[in-house]
């Protein structure tokens, strides 16, 4: 295996060379030392490590360059290497620089030079961050590869499954050539694709997305058959509770049907989240929330679709689409919500992963550089969208039912879409029919108040309309509103027929009719639907959840 990288930049070259040596006569048997005197040079070089299948342990980087500060390299170079240990270095103290460092890049360490004698100042910080990387390394960027068509709508839900669980992987059509040498290689034609190549050199033809993760290294099956807290939905509700759980001293699993973060960790910026002045993608804000949460000992299964949920003796009883069983204590449910789908739009249904997209759809954004995307909603994941594609766009359009996204997004967001001059917003404005050979092609377009339609080309559909809750499974366990979403606590009806009649008592704020099962974040009857409301519902459920466990 090659040797892990640790990673210096400082654009003062005696700096550099000094940080380097001292490196190097510590590490340098058993890491390679990379030196960068900018954070463009720094970047290309962690591109080349990611390209080689190495692993990058720790980045040290100056604050004060120029084009480039430290903040903003580490948080790029996060993409690249999301585990890597980070330190910031500067001559003096400066606080605004480590508060928005620790805000934007989960800063591990803040170093001021100089740090003589190393063997003081340098060393130990260094070592004591190899150690927290050895326990969670980066997995190589290269093992995993996937050989599909472009307009395939299974090889859009690998690239999906793969980029939201952190896991790196190359996407390579089967027509290049790199796809078909990979293919000949693995002994597969075409006629079954796509197919997934790992680490090992095994080829998955068709697979499932359980059997992909488990080669990925995702962990897909319980340990334990009794917890103490099960948690079903790993958005930020689900995490919170995990990690509340957890460093609570409950032995907790999260249960994720796809992949932890939910609807959030598909954003490609939050902005209103207490504490991140300069705002977090939810990709980020999600993977730390993980690694918290594993941190504090919580087992977290991937791909995992829970079908029921019951209770036997005093435990409650989650059984999957396998038919497998756990049990727990107790159960949060925090499944979140789903986008609705354009299901009455002749010709739509069809084109599913095949350009039209429900959600962000992140891993497509850079597959649309320099062409028109169209974006269906009003609301705040709709706006993000419009922000995070106008990136690689030539043209965003955004078609809004409404007459104006006042009523529907916020304002800070709105102030953004106005600035982007290659963001178009069209109201009173609807999709009503769709059409392509083999993907989409074109769209029409009517406007709601004259009704007047137009016909356009489209290669690029994103939908962002209304939540519907992933509640269908619990039909008949747990009371719910006419639209699906669970109540909880004074919700309930009265005498309810759950909680309150069954023991004796009203149910606690966040319990559901099933005595013991709370419900958390989006899918909870009359919840704020943000970010930071689902995080303190989750670290709430974990404290009735207490008082759930002392007084059965």
């Amino acid at each position: 295996m090659p040797r892990p990288v640790i990673l210096t930049v400082d654009d003062d070259p005696g700096v550099s060379r000094a940080v380097a040596r001292d490196l190097r006569r510590e590490y340098g048997e058993h890491h390679r030392i990379v030196r960068a005197d900018s954070g463009d040079a720094a970047l290309e070089a962690l591109r080349e490590i990611a390209l080689r299948g190495e692993q990058v342990a720790v980045i040290l980087a100056d604050q004060r360059m120029p084009r480039m500060s430290g903040v903003e390299f580490l948080e790029r170079a996060m993409d690249l290497f999301p585990r890597a240990r980070r330190v910031l270095l500067t001559a003096y103290a400066d606080t605004e620089a480590a508060i928005t460092a620790i805000n934007v890049v989960d800063l591990d360490h803040y170093l001021l030079k100089p740090w003589d004698p190393p063997e003081e100042k340098l060393y130990p910080v260094v070592d004591q961050l190899l150690e927290a990387w050895r326990r969670s390394p980066d997995r190589p960027s290269t093992d995993t590869r996937i050989v599909g068509h472009r307009w395939s709508a299974r090889s859009y839900e690998l690239r999906d499954l793969l980029a939201r669980n952190q896991v790196p992987f190359r996407f390579h059509l089967a027509d290049d050539p790199e796809g078909a040498r990979l293919l000949e290689a693995a002994g597969c034609g075409t006629e079954r694709l796509p197919v997934v190549i790992t680490g090992e050199g095994r080829a998955l033809v068709e697979p499932s997305d359980a059997e992909v993760a488990e080669q990925v290294g995702l962990s897909t099956h319980a340990t334990a058959e009794l917890y103490d807290l099960a948690v079903v939905g790993g958005g930020p509700g689900g995490l919170g509770a995990a990690v509340y759980g957890g460093s609570e001293g409950l032995r907790t699993v999260l249960v994720e049907s796809l992949a932890t973060g939910g609807q959030a960790g598909t954003s490609s910026r939050i902005e209103n989240y207490l504490g991140f002045p300069d705002g977090v993608s939810g990709s980020q804000l999600t993977d730390r929330a993980r690694r918290q949460a594993v941190k504090f000992g919580v087992e977290v299964l991937t791909t995992r679709t829970v079908t029921g949920l019951g209770v036997r003796g005093g435990v409650r009883i989650l059984t999957f689409d396998d038919g497998s069983e756990i049990a727990a204590h107790a159960v949060v449910l925090a499944t979140g919500v789903s986008y609705r789908t354009l299901d009455d739009v002749p010709g739509l249904t069809a084109y599913a992963g095949e350009g039209v997209f429900y959600g962000a759809a992140t891993t497509e954004a850079p597959s649309c550089a320099d062409e028109t995307v169209y974006v269906v909603g009003g609301a705040n994941s709709a706006g993000q969208a419009a922000m995070n594609f106008s990136r690689y766009a030539s043209r965003v359009v955004m078609l809004v039912r409404g007459e104006s996204l006042t009523s529907s997004m916020s304002h800070y967001l709105i102030e953004q879409i106005e600035a982007v001059g290659h963001i178009e917003v069209r109201t009173c404005t609807e999709v009503v029919a769709a059409e392509g050979e083999g993907h989409l092609e074109k769209l029409t377009l009517r406007d709601r108040a004259t009704g007047e339609e137009e016909r356009v080309d489209a290669q690029w559909l994103f939908v962002f309309i209304g939540a519907r809750p992933r509640t269908d499974w619990l039909d008949g366990t747990v009371e719910r509103d006419d639209r699906g979403f669970v109540l909880t606590g004074p919700d309930l009806p009265v005498p309810s027929s759950g909680a309150g009649s069954s023991e004796g008592r009203e149910p606690l704020h966040l319990e559901t009719s099933l005595p013991g099962v709370f419900a958390v974040g989006d899918v909870r009857g009359g919840s704020v639907k943000r970010v930071a409301s689902a995080v303190g519902e989750g670290a709430m459920a974990v404290s009735l959840v207490h008082r759930w466990l002392e007084n059965r």
